[in-house]
């Protein structure tokens, strides 16, 4: 027998060197919850708990894969995004925070509109981006695109178990020809340059999928240039929004500033980074 104790204490000794210690503490918490059925105040009333090894099983299986550098959400296969609980696996990208200010963003500026609005989200992923606007905009009508049918079928599954509808279509944003109507576009692109891989972190590099990160280092605005094109095309040109990198806000700034965009915001996120665009 095992107990919760003993357990955190050897958790936080193998972890902390990793991930560091107030991070492990964290995770831990996470894990005994998810795997032990425990809530915050046991680690204060039932240190003394005991388990047998049966129980722990899984919990073990957890902390090894963590141990790897596997992020806690794919381990979890949850993640919250803006309140909401998403599932999440390797065939998409982890949710940022960053992401939820671009939503908010969003919900900003239409929270007095009483109009029907509809929006598409080119490259959905979970489909954090159109599930949080459906739950917030009830008068909105939400597609999502993605070129990966995985990624579609999680969106679904996440578009389900929080009780909204949103459209999903599989299609290669590079090859997409048009627009449907829509009065707003939002994206969250592939924008990491290839030649900062060694940048970034490994539990990044090694379990997120790469074809929602990365772009090649000489022309690592195709996805914006796209857009642009397709924005610049539609009859009827829509508002977007985009997560755009700190390292090349400017440059897509001026991208769509070239288009003849006449207004191009951009917008700093809560570490004070250029990480949001604004066009219209």
């Amino acid at each position: 027998m095992t107990n919760l104790k003993t357990l955190k204490k050897d958790f936080l000794k193998e972890l902390s060197a990793l991930y560091g210690k107030d991070e492990s503490s964290t995770l831990f918490s996470w894990l005994a919850e998810e795997f032990l059925g425990l809530k915050t105040y046991d680690f204060l009333t039932k240190s003394e708990l005991n388990f047998e090894s049966e129980q722990l099983e899984n919990y073990f299986r957890a902390v090894s894969r963590l141990k790897r550098g596997e992020p806690i959400q794919y381990i979890l296969g949850y993640t919250e995004f803006f309140g909401l609980k998403l599932k999440v696996n390797p065939n998409v990208l982890i949710p940022r925070p960053e992401t939820e200010e671009l939503v908010q963003w969003i919900l900003e500026d239409y929270k007095d509109s009483a109009q029907p609005i509809s929006i598409i989200d080119l490259g959905t992923g979970s489909g954090c981006i159109p599930i949080t606007l459906a739950k917030n905009m009830p008068h909105a009508n939400l597609k999502a695109l993605d070129v990966s049918k995985k990624a579609l079928e999680l969106a679904t599954i996440n578009s389900e178990k929080n009780n909204v509808v949103i459209e999903c279509i599989e299609q290669d944003l590079l090859k997409l020809n048009q627009l449907p109507h829509v009065d707003v576009v939002v994206s969250n692109p592939p924008y990491v340059r290839s030649s900062e891989k060694s940048k970034m972190k490994e539990n990044v590099l090694n379990h997120e999928p790469h074809l929602a990160l990365f772009v090649e280092s000489e022309d690592p605005l195709l996805f914006y240039r796209k857009i642009a094109d397709l924005v610049a095309s539609a009859k009827e040109q829509p508002k977007v929004y985009l997560e755009v990198s700190q390292y090349l806000a400017q440059d897509t700034q001026q991208l769509f500033q070239d288009y003849g965009f006449k207004h191009v915001e951009l917008r700093k996120d809560f570490r004070g980074n250029q990480r949001m665009l604004k066009v219209y």
